[in-house]
């Protein structure tokens, strides 16, 4: 069964090219300079609509997760249990990943992670975090 990978829209595309370079982008807003993921038409902020995209380093902290055990779509039946979480990252913004390089049982809020890219095909990568 082929992986599941999120889609790639006009407003995402800046996101995932930084990915399959090895980079993690957020995306930031020009007149108030406030950073925030996922990617938005306009800053939550001001609602300004001059964006751009940011460089982050890719280290945070677990902010609260969930470990699966129950495949929800047969292509995931051979990943359970897997930990979904939403890291902290230390410029602010939140990121939806998984978390992978130890035992689910392992993972707890607070804990710090870096991102990891997992290379699923020639168009995505996923990034993902590892404990650090």
């Amino acid at each position: 069964m082929a992986r599941i990978v999120p889609g790639m829209t006009e407003l995402t595309r800046p996101y995932w090219e930084a990915a399959r370079e090895g980079r993690l982008v957020v995306q930031r807003c020009v007149r108030c300079r406030r950073l925030w993921h996922p990617p938005l038409h306009r800053c939550p902020r001001c609602h300004a609509t001059e964006l751009d995209w940011a460089p982050v380093g890719g280290r945070g902290a677990v902010y609260t997760f969930t470990v699966v055990d129950h495949p929800t779509h047969v292509a995931l039946q051979d990943q359970v249990p897997y930990v979904v979480a939403l890291v902290e990252l230390h410029e602010g913004p939140r990121v939806l990943a998984n978390v992978r390089g130890c035992a689910p049982e392992e993972v707890r809020v607070g804990m710090p992670v870096q991102v990891a890219f997992e290379k699923v095909d020639e168009v995505i990568t996923l990034p993902q975090f590892v404990p650090c």
